[in-house]
């Protein structure tokens, strides 16, 4: 798909398909996390992928929508801000950042493979590290359900490009 089109395309995904999604487009998507840029190459972000089957019940600790368990597999996007990159200037370690991208990526791939995902921020931390096994060091960042959707777009009102641009200054 022309990239365009794809990131005009792309939506967040509320109902999949219990279809399994092929390990060839499974490995496309995950490539395209891994070759995301990161702040000075650093990587410092670990993808853990979830099958649904027979953990249903504890994935829906960690997010409570019944959506969220549809797809047949489910990935935590992980920080380890160890690792992350910091700026000397202000101490801002960007390991945050850097999770953000590889994880937009990996949608954006999972949209040209055809395949649904959604962002999802709401979940609880807690129960992400306790069910995924996170050890100390490792941050949940964000998942998303990784599937074939079985919704349609809804579309979405943006704002317009005039009141997020600005030019030269404030």
């Amino acid at each position: 798909m022309e990239y365009s089109e794809l990131i005009q395309k792309r939506y967040s995904v509320r109902a999949y398909q219990s279809a399994p999604v092929e390990e060839t487009k499974l490995a496309q998507v995950l490539e395209a996390a891994r070759i995301a840029p990161t702040a000075a190459n650093r990587q410092p972000f670990q993808l853990i992928v979830a099958h649904v089957k027979g953990r249903e019940s504890e994935l829906q600790r960690v997010y409570g929508r019944r959506w969220f368990i549809q797809a047949p597999l489910v990935i935590c996007a992980c920080g380890v801000p160890g690792q992350g990159w910091v700026r000397t200037a202000d101490g801002v370690n960007y390991t945050t950042v850097d999770v953000a991208i590889a994880l937009d990526h990996l949608i954006l791939a999972a949209a040209n493979q055809g395949l649904g995902t959604c962002w999802v921020a709401a979940f609880d931390p807690v129960a992400a590290r306790q069910v995924f096994g996170l050890p100390a060091g490792v941050e949940p960042i964000a998942l998303t359900p990784l599937g074939y959707p079985a919704d349609q777009p809804i579309l979405k009102e943006r704002k317009p490009l005039a009141s997020l641009v600005r030019y030269e200054r404030w």
